[in-house]
């Protein structure tokens, strides 16, 4: 089995990759909280004529975080997967991951992601042909199935034959979305089944705490977390201090307080209109909001706000200024639900 880095640690952590969320602005802010063990890019489209996106790559040439990055595809044409890994492995790549599970139906629909799980035999085949035209580190990124999980057992054959490196599971079908129970028994049995293959535990690790039970209930090497990171970007550093068995950082709402004013001044881009940054910076907020009261009464006024006045009024009143002492919790709060689906 490869190795992903050289100091790449036993079980290690990750950011899952977002579309339209996780890009070099906030590959850098997650870093200052405390980096995942690696990276992983927002997908690259590919397609006949199709050239890596200049905004994805910004994350890979100017990688500020210390932490490798793995650049994810997603197409189904072999040829023009290959082209495109011809032109990402002269950049400093940590490897190459294949989307098999956007839930998008925009991108399902185009047998590409997600959709691609309706038809194994062309998965069988893209794996052979990646893993014949490239030597460095494979892997992809998953479902259980596209409907259910009834052809789960089939694509690990498929996996454990093709001589990728890592399998990322999140443990719903496409179907399902982002709804209902993760099947962290289909983990389990891929960390079972796929001895030789680096298996990445995803979906609703929402916590230091939750991703140790994961680890220890599927034996999976890795965990990799999306919304959960949006939501507490010091979640891997809680990580590795409850592994290490150090005291785990516990942010106030003070500290998310300055998490906000950061996500306007980092993550928004200061050209675009108060409009187009408003939109971008309640996206973020949707998922913080999780945490902050238990009856979502942040998440309500902020909803409404028109523009940033009125957004930092609302968070000067829930959040209590920069040197509110009162606690953020560390999971969301029940029935206190975040409306975008991205990870």
């Amino acid at each position: 089995m490869r190795a992903l880095a050289p100091n790449l640690p036993p079980c290690p952590s990750a950011l899952a990759p977002m579309q339209d969320v996780t890009d070099h602005a906030f590959m850098r802010l997650i870093s200052q909280k405390g980096a995942p063990d690696f990276f992983m890019t927002e997908y690259f489209r590919v397609y006949a004529g199709s050239r890596p996106e200049a905004h994805i790559l910004e994350c890979i040439e100017r990688n500020e975080t210390g932490r490798p990055i793995i650049a994810q595809l997603l197409g189904h044409d072999i040829e023009n997967l290959v082209a495109t890994i011809r032109a990402l492995e002269t950049r400093p790549i940590a490897g190459i991951d294949l989307n098999l599970g956007c839930p998008a139906p925009k991108v399902y629909r185009k047998n590409v992601g997600g959709g691609l799980l309706s038809d194994l035999g062309r998965i069988k085949e893209i794996l052979t042909a990646l893993r014949e035209n490239y030597t460095g580190h494979l892997s992809i990124k998953t479902r259980v199935g596209f409907e259910n999980a009834d052809d789960f057992e089939r694509l690990l054959d498929i996996v454990e034959a093709s001589g990728i490196d890592m399998f990322t599971l999140h443990a719903r079908s496409v179907r399902a979305l982002y709804r209902g129970a993760v099947d962290y028994e289909k983990i389990a049995r891929a960390a079972t089944r796929l001895t030789n293959i680096r298996v990445v535990a995803n979906g609703d690790i929402t916590s230091a705490a939750k991703a140790a039970w994961v680890r220890a209930h599927t034996n999976c090497t890795g965990v990799m977390i999306g919304r959960s990171a949006l939501r507490n970007p010091w979640i891997f550093r809680q990580i590795r201090e409850l592994s290490e068995g150090s005291r785990v950082f516990e942010p106030t709402l003070a500290d998310v307080h300055a998490y906000v004013h950061e996500i306007w001044e980092q993550l928004s881009n200061a050209r675009h209109p108060e409009s187009v940054r408003l939109g971008r910076v309640k996206k973020f907020l949707n998922f913080v909001g999780q945490s902050i009261d238990a009856h979502g009464n942040f998440l309500k006024a902020m909803r409404t706000t028109k523009n940033a006045r009125e957004l930092f009024d609302v968070c000067e009143a829930h959040l209590g200024g920069a040197n509110a002492p009162l606690p953020f919790a560390t999971e969301p709060f029940a029935g206190v639900i975040a409306r975008p689906n991205c990870e």
